[in-house]
This record gives C-alpha cells, structure tokens and sequence, in this order.
C-alpha cells in the first residue's frame, strides 16, 4: 500500500517558466511533484489576512484573571 503525505498548501508565483516559491517547503531537493495551479488573487488573499490579523491583535479587557475557567459557561 502506498503511503500518502499530505502537506500544507504552498503559495508559489510563476516567473519566467517557473514556479518559485513564496515561502519555505518541507522537501528535500529534487523531489518531482505534481499539482495543478490554480491562480489567486493576491489582492483579495492578502485583504483577508490583513483583517484577521486585524482582529486578532486586538486586546479585549474583560477584567477576570482567570477567563478560561468560564469556557463552557455557556455551553448546553
């Protein structure tokens, strides 16, 4: 039975003929690899990213120290 590795999604740009890419890859060189590319917006990936991480470096002061504690307070 053949084993499958299942990776995260790589974000490559293509540029005169080839993929390079945008980030690291956990491969080791010359490993071949198929995919099929699909283009995205870079304008509408990045709009997005930008306001999660908006929202995600906003600080909620709720005055309780121990807020965990309530997680599932509202739970049913």
């Amino acid at each position: 039975m053949e084993t499958v590795n299942h990776m995260k999604n790589i974000h490559a740009i293509y540029e005169n003929g080839v993929f390079r890419p945008l980030g690291e890859v956990d491969l080791p060189d010359h490993t071949e690899v198929e995919f099929t590319p699909r283009p995205v917006s870079e304008n509408k990936a990045s709009d997005q990213l930008d306001a999660t991480y908006a929202i995600l470096s906003e600080s909620f002061d709720t005055d309780e120290l121990k807020l965990a504690d309530r997680h599932n307070e509202h739970q049913p």
